[in-house]
């Protein structure tokens, strides 16, 4: 057996999320079937990120394992022409090592979370992001965000069906970059840490929407975060926002494939 990196985009409107479930469609099940028409044995796959109904991936990760010994390029060509018309794609395909794991060898993610501000309703983005209609104070959202860069206890921004088994994370790096849309502004929130909580990143982009709202004042993030309580946590956003972008290795598995990424993401 040959081990395959495969790098994943998706749209999860029409999805339960990543992973698998009896009797409903899943981005894992529906990848592992493309892979099932090239090899019937193939065993299942696993991902960096399980990511939720509804949440998108520009850089998902996952790893196969295959009894012929493909070209990566034709492998990646040959899975997106089963995939169809799921809008799932595969971006790159590379060998890798046996030890490889995608979820285990990962030693950060990164995600992506867009709000739209504006009156009108989304058309070309709808499903692809959070919208509101009330403006939104960058430097407030950015004030309240500082407060939870670092190593912290997260049970306030943790869902109570996480099944993580502890609430400290470290979250390496959070920015907020505001983009003049037509009649709004969008607002791209983006996350960096090794591993994340259950909700970890909707609810803090939610919390943060309060903040930009005038609703709560910066350091009520802080004292939101030290209270450990997630019944004083904002509102979690709704999933249509958000996006992996990319999983980080010790070494990139896809250099040299022609996908773009190179070095440590």
């Amino acid at each position: 057996m040959t081990r395959y990196a495969l790098k994943i985009e998706y749209h999860g409107g029409p999805f339960v999320g990543w992973q698998r479930q009896s009797g409903q469609p899943s981005v894992q099940e529906t990848v592992e079937q493309a892979l099932r028409r090239l090899e019937p044995d193939a065993p299942g796959i696993a991902a960096a990120g399980r990511t939720d109904a509804g949440v998108h991936a520009m850089g998902q990760v996952a790893h196969c394992d295959l009894a012929k010994d493909w070209d990566p390029f034709r492998l990646s060509q040959a899975l997106n022409w089963h995939l169809k018309p799921a809008p799932i794609a595969i971006l790159a395909a590379a060998r890798v090592a046996e030890e490889f794991h995608a979820r285990f060898t990962a030693v950060e993610r990164r995600y992506m979370f867009r709000l739209l501000v504006r009156r009108a309703p989304a058309t070309h983005d709808a499903g692809l992001v959070w919208q509101v209609s009330h403006p939104l104070d960058l430097s407030a959202m950015r004030a309240g965000a500082a407060h939870l860069v670092g190593h912290h206890d997260f049970t306030t921004f943790r869902s109570a069906m996480c099944q993580s088994a502890s609430p400290e994370k470290t979250l390496d790096e959070m920015t907020i970059e505001q983009i003049d849309v037509p009649h709004g502004q969008e607002y791209r929130f983006r996350l960096r840490a090794r591993s994340f909580l259950h909700h970890q990143v909707r609810s803090i982009v939610g919390t943060l929407e309060r903040v930009g709202a005038g609703a709560w004042h910066p350091d009520q993030v802080r004292a939101a975060l030290a209270a450990r309580d997630r019944k004083v946590c904002g509102r979690v956003c709704p999933p249509q926002g958000l996006y992996l972008t990319a999983a980080g290795y010790p070494t990139d598995p896809f250099a040299g494939s022609g996908s773009g990424q190179t070095g440590r993401v």
